[in-house]
């Protein structure tokens, strides 16, 4: 597979998040997904839509986000609406909850290491094409979470989540806690569930990494620890894989004083192994320019 291209910013503006999509050169077909994290409550870190605003408006998107499988105010479709509400999310946008009903779409896994189909809400066959915007952190469960876990647990539905938090266990979100797989089980779920909305969309897909309030909690966390570096820009790429390996090589190349935190998160989870078995199912590459963008 030849390199990835991958576009980096220091710059951190709502502006500078439509030209790092610009200079992908892809033009998003039809009706646009565009997917966020919508931000647990409590959580302070999450990317608000007024930042995300000028992107959204740009692809004409409608905001799509789904159900967790934990407790939470997003874990039903009522509670969950309540809360894009009350963080603004429709005050700007068309929102879409792709699993608000059931039932789901399965979306066959013809070479996953670990899963052989994923669930995802049926509202995702309104879409011809898809936006990932990703605030790049660190995760509880994951070590980091960037575009691979994006497409992975942020595109399934709740019994998507199940499934992938389980290693192919169950989908009954009530009982998956009691059956979580291991930690690199986990990450090859992941990484077997994102490969899977890639082919869904088969091309019709672009990716950007926003490095910015580095917590090592994700935007998931009611409770999260504040940012622990200082921000470092923008990414984007059409190869969710090369996306996430360049964000971590920034990371590690870092000289902050937060770094080393941050990595301990990222390699205490086996964070990276979900990048090497997204790129062993061949949707993606760890092999990458990095060029940058003034």
């Amino acid at each position: 597979m030849e390199k990835a291209k991958v576009y980096f910013t220091e710059t951190i503006t709502p502006e500078a998040v439509v030209k790092m999509y610009n200079v992908l050169g892809i033009e998003l077909k039809g009706k646009v997904a565009v997917k966020v994290h919508s931000g647990e409550k409590g959580n302070q870190n999450y990317l608000r839509p007024e930042f995300m605003r000028p992107m959204v408006e740009a692809v004409n998107g409608t905001i799509v986000e789904c159900n967790t499988a934990y407790d939470g105010a997003r874990n039903s479709t009522d509670k969950h609406r309540k809360l894009i509400e009350e963080h603004g999310w429709n005050k700007y946008f068309d929102v879409d909850l792709l699993d608000a009903e059931g039932p789901d779409i399965v979306l066959p896994i013809s070479n996953g290491t670990v899963l052989k189909e994923n669930y995802v809400g049926k509202n995702i066959s309104n879409y011809d094409s898809m936006l990932v915007l990703s605030h790049f952190k660190g995760h509880p469960a994951g070590g980091y979470g960037g575009a691979i876990k994006q497409l992975s647990i942020g595109c399934a539905s709740s019994d998507g989540k199940s499934l992938i938090h389980s290693g192919g266990y169950t989908n009954d979100q009530t009982i998956v806690w009691d059956h979580m797989a291991e930690q690199d089980v986990f990450c090859e779920s992941m990484a077997d569930a994102a490969g899977s909305i890639m082919e869904y969309f088969k091309g019709n897909i672009a990716f950007v990494n926003m490095m910015c309030n580095l917590s090592v909690d994700c935007d998931c966390c009611a409770v999260a620890e504040d940012p622990c570096m200082k921000d470092i820009g923008i990414l984007s790429s059409l190869d969710p894989v090369a996306l996430d390996r360049a964000c971590m090589d920034l990371i590690y190349k870092s000289d902050d004083p937060g770094r080393d935190h941050f990595i301990q998160r990222v390699e205490s989870l086996h964070g990276t192994h979900t990048i090497d078995a997204a790129a062993k199912l061949g949707y993606g590459t760890t092999e990458y320019d990095l060029i940058p963008i003034i």
